[in-house]
């Protein structure tokens, strides 16, 4: 497997147990909309439903992991969250989009920002 799916894949778990952590219960993770959209997590904060992007960096050498967040990467992941709705049994009265920046693996150094797009 490529180093790089495995960080992101370390990234992702250090991110649920985190959320886990703050109370969040996870409902899904890497949820697939078409070959070029996929959500990280998706999670309930008290009734408020959350899709959360994650971002993992071992070190800061290639910049923070919320650059590598682009307005194209953004548009992308919220026609994910446009086709998870309409197509979801439950319906939510309250959703946001968070992103999660994990940087190094060991002790790591986690940041999150809620509400990077909002509906």
């Amino acid at each position: 497997m490529n180093k790089n799916i495995i960080t992101g894949k370390k990234g992702e778990d250090k991110a649920s147990s985190y959320l886990e952590d703050l109370g969040y219960k996870i409902i899904d993770r890497n949820w697939h909309y078409s070959k070029n959209g996929e959500i990280d997590i998706i999670a309930l904060d008290n009734n408020t439903l959350v899709f959360i992007e994650v971002k993992t960096r071992t070190n800061l050498n290639y910049g923070h992991p919320f650059e590598s967040i682009s307005k194209i990467k953004i548009q992308k992941i919220q026609k994910a969250i446009l086709a998870y709705l309409s197509n979801c049994k439950i319906k939510y009265k309250s959703y946001r989009f968070d992103g999660i920046a994990i940087i190094g693996l060991n002790n790591p150094i986690i940041e999150h920002i809620k509400n990077l797009g909002q509906y």
